[in-house]
Formats: structure tokens, C-alpha cells, sequence
């Protein structure tokens, strides 16, 4: 029978997180499955009153400071022991209801990621649901991954799948482009989308230059982090070229009696010749970055202060009786 772990993360969810464990435990009755919340360094009371929890199917993650969602998803990706990975957040706007529709959904088409797609998204229009629709349109445009809702936290992996996404920074926006890096199979089912009731939202129009930056970041684990010469080289190359190019017509020009001196394209020309080297040199050194990243042992990217797992200690799965 498959077994599943359920990656909630947390930060300042006082008022969701009893409801979202009750929701979880409805949904997943008929299941053999754990639930693993990651307090990501909250400031209210949500870990104390997982800690009043009597629950043997709960585990808790407590990060020793908020160190942000990715890191918060990462740890509870490493925790999980299941044979499916479910990911949702903790602020009972991702329904659990949904989860075994997407694990039907993953084991009759043979595919190893199922994305939730919020068709009808209760969020504010102006500033949370049109810069989703622009940075989703822009980031299927650049990464040819055509995913929906890259904004969905509700998800399901197979285990060898999660276990592999080698999540940090603030990567979480893209675990779509992640996954197909290492060649998964995905698939979007359509997800119901509750509005918040209790705390308040952690996203704002503040992280747009992040998720700018980070979907550049994308685009080059894409096409070159595996061999970041090819895109530095051929810019280093033609760089090069161009400078010596100039440079030789302006020698032209000196050996035939014409003063260059002080020639804006004399200026231009050196500057092209030096870029170009520095291109050369930077992705030669990115290669060996990359040669010394593949060989060395990964590290994590958080820090555990603390591990709690309901009222057993031993690890294993438990049906819950209703």
C-alpha cells in the first residue's frame, strides 16, 4: 500500500494550523501517511499549540529562524518517508481534499510530479492574480516548461523525485523547472482555492524583483549549468574578435600616417578586447565551479533546532482511527 508524507510550512499560522491537520486527516483517512509541518522561525503561537498536539501521524520541523519557504520546503523534503510527497501551505487556502484526485491523477498516467492549478483563485486581482498571470506567461516563454500556476504550492512528487530537487535561495517558485531537470513527467489538475480567513499573507509585489532574478537563474540552470562555457564562451569569442577587429584597422590606419590617438573607437576597441578575455577567463572558471560542485558532498541549506514526532518516537507510519 503506498505510503505518503504531507510537507505543510509555517510561519505565523496560529489560527490555520489545527483546522489544516484536522482537513489533512479527513482527507487522507483511507491512507497510511505522516504529516510533517516545518515551523519556519513563526512569532505567534503556532508552535505552541503544535505542541499541545496529541498526534502520533505529526511531525514537526522547527527551522531555528526563518529562513524562508525554500529552506522551509527543503527540510521537510528531507524528513519525509514516504513513497509520495505531498507539498501544500499551511494557511488552509490549499485544499487537502484535493490530494487523492492528484495521487489517482499521478498513478494512472505514469508521470512523477502532478501540479495543482487554482482555476479559481480567491486572491486580490490587481496585486497577487495579474502579476501571477504575467510572471507565469513570462516564465513558460523563457523556460519552455508549461506549467499554469508556477505559483501553487500544492503538489505531488514521487519520493526519488523530492528527494533530488536541491532546493535553496528561493527556488520554490520554480520546482516545475527543477523537477524537469531531472527529466519528470508532469501533469495539472485543477484545485479548489480558499480564500484566507485567519493571519495574513506572506507574499506581496516586493518580490518581484526576486522572481526576476531568479528565473534568470532558471533559464541558465537550463541551458548552461552544466556547461556555463557555451555561454560565456561564444560572448568572450565574439567580444574578442570585434576588439581585434577595430584594433587592427586603427594599426592600419597608424602604419598609413593617421593619428588614432584619442579616437573614441581606439577606446572601444581595447575595451572589447579586454571584455572578451574576461568573458573567456570567467567561464572557464565557472567550469571548474561546476566540475567542484558535482563532486563534493551537497550541504544543506538550514539549520534544525529541534525535532518533534507526535507522542511515538519510533518512525513509522500510523493509520489513524476515526
Amino acid at each position: 500500500m503506498r505510503k505518503l508524507s504531507v510537507v505543510v510550512t509555517l510561519l505565523d499560522e496560529e489560527d490555520n494550523v489545527l483546522p489544516l491537520i484536522t482537513n489533512i486527516h479527513n482527507a487522507l483517512n483511507s491512507e497510511i501517511y505522516e504529516i510533517i509541518l516545518v515551523d519556519d522561525g513563526s512569532t505567534d503561537e503556532t508552535l505552541f499549540r503544535i505542541k499541545k498536539l496529541d498526534d502520533p501521524k505529526v511531525k514537526t520541523v522547527v527551522l531555528s529562524k526563518n529562513y524562508g519557504q525554500t529552506a522551509a520546503i527543503a527540510a521537510g523534503l528531507d524528513m519525509a518517508d514516504g513513497d509520495y510527497i505531498i507539498t501544500m501551505d499551511g494557511d488552509l487556502q490549499n485544499d487537502p481534499s484535493d490530494i487523492p484526485l492528484m495521487l489517482n491523477t499521478l498513478e494512472a498516467n505514469g508521470v512523477d510530479v502532478v501540479m495543482g492549478n487554482r482555476k479559481n483563485r480567491k486572491d486580490g486581482f490587481l496585486f497577487r492574480k495579474v502579476p501571477s498571470k504575467l510572471a507565469n506567461m513570462l516564465i513558460r516563454k523563457l523556460t519552455q516548461v508549461n506549467v499554469s500556476d508556477y505559483g501553487c504550492t500544492l503538489k505531488v512528487f514521487k519520493k526519488e523525485i523530492a528527494k533530488h530537487l536541491d532546493l535553496y535561495g528561493e527556488l520554490h517558485r520554480f520546482i516545475p523547472i527543477l523537477a524537469k531537470l531531472q527529466g519528470a513527467k508532469i501533469v495539472e489538475v485543477d484545485v479548489k482555492h480558499h480564500p484566507r480567513i485567519h493571519g495574513k499573507t506572506k507574499y506581496g509585489l516586493g518580490r518581484t524583483f526576486k522572481v526576476i532574478s531568479d528565473m534568470l537563474l532558471m533559464v541558465f540552470f537550463q541551458k548552461y549549468f552544466r556547461r556555463p562555457i557555451h555561454l560565456f564562451g561564444p560572448i568572450g569569442i565574439l567580444s574578442f574578435l570585434m576588439g581585434a577587429g577595430i584594433n587592427i584597422y586603427l594599426l592600419i590606419e597608424k602604419l598609413m600616417g593617421n593619428d588614432i590617438w584619442g579616437r573614441p573607437l581606439l577606446l572601444l576597441g581595447v575595451s572589447l578586447l579586454l571584455a572578451g578575455i574576461n568573458f573567456i577567463t570567467f567561464g572557464l572558471i565557472a567550469e571548474l565551479i561546476m566540475r567542484v560542485y558535482f563532486e563534493s558532498q551537497s550541504k544543506k541549506t538550514y539549520q534544525i533546532k529541534e525535532l518533534l514526532i507526535g507522542k511515538s518516537n519510533e518512525k513509522e507510519f500510523y493509520k489513524v482511527a476515526h
